[in-house]
């Protein structure tokens, strides 16, 4: 009958300890970015080099990988990058057209031609005319926006190019990432803590942004 209790005992010990370890991880340790260690000269020149706009802040820079349409950009970034922004963090945003997957478009012609547009001209003011609600811009999120009138980029080689570089440096950079524990997802955020550390996270829960405002001081 000890014996039988002891184990019942040491059982329990092991669910309770499981639960508490489960707690932490979902509450948690799921949602923290990482430190990138592999990769960093060719991520920083990467994302450098790409068409970024941002207001030019005077701060510390975050890299910000999203696309027209994604969710979680639209309803968890909003109120962090009011925040980083408020910090004087200079917000450099990357959209991306993404690419067709299995014979489907991911990306309408509209798209296409406002990222070209984008990556093209850096005009911050044509990113808040395009994700009005990402890039906290005046107007109400949710007010009916007409869409800017941007040359096409479909049929237009230099434009198409532009895109095809985008969707390359999404693909590059989710495989420099994943070797560094990070799923790539959108919005991806890459940026650099004040002791100089490369950090990066899919952050597509306010978990995630949480941690970032507060290693960028927001």
């Amino acid at each position: 009958m000890r014996r039988f209790l002891l184990i019942l005992g040491l059982a329990a010990i092991v669910v309770v300890a499981g639960a508490v370890v489960y707690l932490m991880w979902d509450l948690d340790w799921r949602w923290r970015p990482h430190t990138v260690t592999k990769h960093q000269a060719e991520i920083a020149q990467a994302l450098d080099q790409s068409g970024w706009v941002s207001p030019h802040l005077t701060g510390p820079k975050v890299y910000v990988v999203l696309y027209q349409g994604c969710e979680p950009c639209q309803t968890q970034l909003p109120a962090a990058i009011a925040k980083l922004q408020a910090a004087d963090v200079d917000t450099r945003m990357i959209a991306i057209a993404r690419a067709d997957k299995n014979g489907q478009a991911l990306s309408t012609s509209q798209d296409r031609s406002l990222t070209a547009e984008l990556w093209t001209n850096r005009s911050w003011k044509l990113f808040q005319q395009t994700f009005p609600a990402v890039a906290a811009a005046p107007a109400s999120p949710t007010a009916r926006v007409a869409p800017p009138l941007t040359p096409p980029a479909d049929g237009d080689a230099a434009r198409s190019a532009v895109i095809e570089v985008g969707r390359q440096l999404a693909t590059t950079l989710g495989a420099q990432l994943k070797d560094n524990g990070v799923s790539f997802g959108y919005p991806t955020l890459v940026w650099w803590t004040k002791d100089g550390k490369m950090r990066a996270c899919a952050c597509t829960s306010p978990q995630s942004l949480g941690f970032v405002e507060k290693e960028l001081g927001a």
